[in-house]
């Protein structure tokens, strides 16, 4: 569980350190960016490691047969991911949709997940994302931003979306060994 909670730290002082020092990460420059990705890597691999290693500890009981709404949360989770790089119509509408995509996720999980680790992980993420829009909307009003791709952004987004779930779907299936809609 160590290794879990480091890992959910190191991925919140990475992605907060713009909010909290901004001086200092400005000073880092273009620098600045290949040591949050690296500090992202890390966080990455000590929370997928520190989860699979953790013990199960159960907290609650999820309730039976969300998985269906877990599955069209997470459809919904990748979309919103992908908003902000296909820049459609969305994307000059909403403030923080990778952000928001990241707490649909967390929720999406917690729904059907009711361990420790699950909490520590998903909650912990979903915190750090709640946090990280506090952050940015205190620093002020949000720039405006430039007209889109319109329906053909959201169009790449919605094949993106379609791609990147198989491929969760795929990566699930080989690290718990089923399907993930086996059962819901």
């Amino acid at each position: 569980m160590t290794i879990l909670i480091l890992g959910v730290a190191l991925w919140w002082a990475a992605h907060l350190f713009k909010r909290i020092a901004p001086e200092r990460r400005a000073a880092m420059g273009e620098a600045g960016k290949g040591f949050v990705a690296v500090l992202s890597l890390a966080a990455i691999v000590l929370m997928v490691y520190g989860y699979r290693q953790a013990d199960f500890v159960p907290v609650y009981t999820p309730v039976p047969g969300l998985g269906h709404l877990t599955a069209a949360l997470m459809l919904v989770a990748v979309f919103l991911l992908g908003v902000g790089g296909t820049k459609g119509i969305l994307y000059p509408r909403m403030r923080h949709p990778m952000l928001t995509g990241v707490v649909v996720w967390a929720v999406a999980h917690l729904l059907v997940r009711g361990d420790l680790a699950a909490i520590v992980l998903f909650g912990g993420m979903g915190l750090w994302a709640i946090m990280a829009m506090v952050l940015i909307n205190r620093a002020g009003p949000r720039p405006v931003p430039a007209d889109g791709r319109g329906l053909r952004g959201d169009a790449m987004n919605l094949v993106g979306t379609a791609v990147a779930y198989a491929v969760i779907v795929l990566i699930h299936q080989w690290i718990l060994g089923h399907s993930l809609f086996a059962g819901v």
